[in-house]
């Protein structure tokens, strides 16, 4: 969230933010997760309340990672 307001760039910030939070998900063995369209207002007013309502942003990262988990047991790839 602090590179998303350092950015020196109005567009492409959430998607390079958000490249960066998967490949340290990947790095730090956390499964990743992927805000797709169904969930992505919920991700920005997550982000939009992070100062009073941290649990916001922490359900939605949590359902897509789940979402994430259920297609790696599909493909059967292990994850910790």
């Amino acid at each position: 969230m602090k590179f998303e307001i350092i950015h020196p760039f109005q567009d492409g910030n959430g998607r390079v933010g958000r490249l960066i939070l998967f490949k340290e998900c990947l790095a730090n063995n956390i499964v990743p997760f992927v805000i797709d369209d169904d969930l992505k207002l919920f991700y920005y007013r997550g982000l939009q309340e992070w100062p009073h309502v941290r649990e916001y942003l922490l359900d939605t990262c949590l359902t897509v990672q789940d979402n994430y988990k259920a297609i790696l047991r599909y493909f059967e790839i292990a994850f910790d």
